[in-house]
């Protein structure tokens, strides 16, 4: 594909491009945040992770086969090993002398460069003192207001959130949404970040009344996409829709 699906009539709905515009890039990659940035998108979605050595670089996965064919953990890794890697174009070839596992800081001087929200996600179950580095990066960028924390893991959130009880956050869920959730949420000031297949009209409507912000990932189907955007929702994460 050369470019992205644009999708009309979008009404308040926002694009986030997922791991950078990876329908046109390889995932999580430079060329896949700066393919974002030069397009419409409100925010450019990654995945962080710690390395041995205590750096923060961007990838998806825990390990590196995927992206480069080497199975290497990253959290047992140097920084500079990782760095040396080549990573995949999109037909699996290792050609491209550009593509190399990004730090955290180059995705969010990308961000802040093409003005993009940085979506960020915590992948690992990190400590409070992870969480305050990451943190202290964010702001040595001056881009600590413009970036929006996600996870799966509840505690990266609250020991972000008893930090910075003002800060962005979204809580990522793969499972049926429940009313008592989203009073959890409600209280704890967090939005949501589902899988689209959980949402339903119901639940938009109940997020919207109670002021939770909702995000959902990955859709890829310009159909899905319009329905979501008919029910009212927030944001959408795409690898191509635009």
């Amino acid at each position: 594909m050369n470019n992205t699906i644009k999708l009309e009539n979008k009404g308040h709905t926002q694009m986030i491009a997922h791991r950078g515009v990876c329908g046109l890039e390889p995932e999580n990659t430079n060329a896949a945040f700066i393919a974002a940035g030069n397009r419409s998108y409100y925010g450019i979605e990654s995945d962080v992770h710690k390395t041995a050595d205590g750096k923060f670089v961007i990838m998806h996965d825990g390990n590196t086969l995927h992206m480069t064919g080497d199975d290497i953990e990253i959290a047992k890794a140097t920084y500079d090993t990782l760095r040396s890697l080549r990573l995949k174009q999109l037909d699996g070839n290792l050609g491209r002398t550009d593509l190399r596992i990004p730090s955290l800081e180059e995705y969010l001087q990308i961000c802040k460069h093409y003005g993009k929200k940085a979506i960020l996600e915590l992948k690992d179950a990190f400590t409070a003192e992870d969480i305050a580095e990451i943190c202290r990066i964010a702001q040595s960028l001056e881009y600590m207001e413009n970036t929006v924390f996600i996870s799966f893991k509840m505690s990266n959130l609250l020991f972000l959130k008893e930090k910075y009880p003002d800060q962005a956050v979204q809580y990522l869920v793969d499972h049926p949404i429940e009313d008592t959730l989203i009073e959890e949420l409600v209280e704890r000031k967090m939005g949501i970040d589902a899988r689209f297949d959980w949402f339903t009209e119901e639940i938009m409507h109940k997020c919207r009344e109670k002021g939770v912000a909702t995000n959902t990932w990955t859709v890829n189907d310009p159909e899905t996409a319009k329905k979501l955007i008919d029910w009212g929702i927030d944001y959408i994460t795409s690898n191509i829709l635009e």
